[in-house]
């Protein structure tokens, strides 16, 4: 894995922080990593559909 630096607006953090408290995530990075695999998966899916 490759590690980035990523600027998120406070409200972001606070949900994912939420989500990490109530242990849907082990921690934010994972939380982060499901989100950008299913917004890709999603997109790709969508262009594969369309195209």
């Amino acid at each position: 894995m490759k590690l980035i630096t990523l600027y998120l607006p406070e409200t972001y953090l606070q949900a994912l922080d939420q989500l990490v408290c109530e242990r849907f995530y082990p921690n934010r990075a994972e939380a982060i990593r499901v989100a950008i695999r299913d917004l890709i998966n999603a997109e790709v899916w969508r262009r594969n559909r369309v195209g």
